[in-house]
């Protein structure tokens, strides 16, 4: 199964994207947008720029934990991953990103 965009809205009404993996496992997450068509300007953000390793920008919480950032061209943030155990689980996450973001479908869920 492929990936897939779910656009959906938060509990505070603002639009926000999740990209999913082929078996449904959340592999990156949007900020929150004020406008549907910024988080699908966003969603196609993920799209172009993922597919460049220099954008994932790799990082080590306080705590010990490994995630990673997708920036665009600008620099902003535009999809922030969950919390890996280990650096090797999050370059994986990294990778199912560039594999699953540029074909994924979008489903709305708004």
């Amino acid at each position: 199964m492929a990936g897939k965009f779910e656009l959906y809205k938060d509990k505070a009404g603002e639009f926000r994207f999740r990209l999913k993996a082929g078996n449904g496992q959340i592999i990156l997450a949007s900020e929150g947008y004020k406008q549907r068509a910024s988080a699908e300007n966003g969603i196609e953000s993920v799209r172009k720029n993922s597919a460049e390793d220099a954008r994932f920008d790799r990082t080590e919480t306080k705590g010990g934990k490994h995630r990673f950032n997708l920036k665009a061209t600008n620099g902003q943030v535009i999809g922030t991953s969950e919390s890996y155990e280990s650096a090797s689980s999050r370059d994986n996450g990294i990778a199912s990103v560039k594999k699953n973001a540029p074909g994924a479908k979008l489903e709305d869920l708004t």
